[in-house]
């Protein structure tokens, strides 16, 4: 019975190759002050306890990053714990390195990952709605559950399923040249895109012009008229008012220049009387 007993705890107990002894180093770590030789056994134990770092790393791996930012995130995480750790208070380094890790790891897929800025309480429910879509689809054999269903199972409001439900596509964004559905049959997102409508500009310019033309001579915004509107050349515009084609040249010339300057300054005192 001790026998049989034994080999169960031997089978359950799941044990690795990455945990040193160093609670000798830890000891002298607490002892020493701040300086180059602490800060040398402190890179002792990091190095000894990397495997460690790394493994914990693996464990999200399917989520989008690539294996060696984790890695390196894991890493500062045990950075911390070595400097953290206080061999006084009786516990063993594991069982204070490994949640201040995984809490680098999953620190770094909440802040630093997301491609829009998502509040934290929006990035809870995304969490809670996930983790209850896994756990309600691995009992009816992988269905995607119904907002209701989420609801039911985590105590949330519908309103915040959705809200949860809505930001697990922004955590990763697709590439405007991406082709959504079949790639045979579909467009890129760069043939959904609107594109710049030049009349916006026109209707703009003629709305700032149109209480300034009115404001002109009525010399001025007549020749204007037969210029613009009628296409009349200046030489017939000259002939038909009895000038010569050079001042209908000037005219038109200077009054356009005047209007433009009118156009350019009124954003201007717009401001001043905003």
């Amino acid at each position: 019975m001790q026998a049989e007993r034994t080999r169960k705890t031997r089978t359950t107990k799941r044990s690795y190759d990455d945990s040193p002894d160093t609670a000798e180093s830890f000891r002298r770590i607490a002892a020493l002050p701040d300086g180059p030789e602490r800060a040398a056994l402190c890179q002792e134990v990091v190095c000894a306890w990397m495997p460690m770092a790394v493994r914990l790393a693996r464990r999200f791996r399917h989520r989008g990053e690539s294996a060696e930012d984790l890695t390196q995130v894991a890493q500062l995480g045990l950075v911390k714990a070595v400097s953290r750790f206080d061999p006084s208070l009786g516990t063993a380094f594991p069982s204070f390195a490994i949640p201040t890790i995984l809490g680098e790891v999953k620190r770094h897929f909440r802040d630093d990952l997301w491609v829009v800025h998502v509040p934290r309480r929006v990035q809870e429910l995304r969490g809670q709605v996930r983790s209850a879509d896994h756990e309600l689809g691995a009992t009816r054999g992988g269905t995607i559950s119904a907002v209701g269903e989420i609801a039911a199972h985590t105590g949330l409001t519908e309103a915040e399923v959705r809200l949860g439900q809505g930001a697990l596509e922004a955590f990763t964004a697709w590439s405007l040249d991406a082709v959504p559905g079949h790639p045979a049959d579909g467009h890129p997102l760069t043939d959904t895109l609107g594109d710049i409508e030049p009349d916006f500009d026109l209707i703009v310019n003629r709305e700032a012009l149109r209480p300034l033309l009115r404001a002109l001579p009525e010399r001025e915004r007549e020749i204007l008229y037969m210029r613009f509107y009628c296409e009349m050349t200046q030489a017939r515009i000259g002939a038909q008012l009895g000038v010569s084609q050079m001042h209908v040249s000037r005219l038109i010339t200077r009054t356009c220049a005047r209007l433009h300057d009118q156009v350019m300054a009124e954003p201007r005192a717009f401001r001043r009387a905003s």
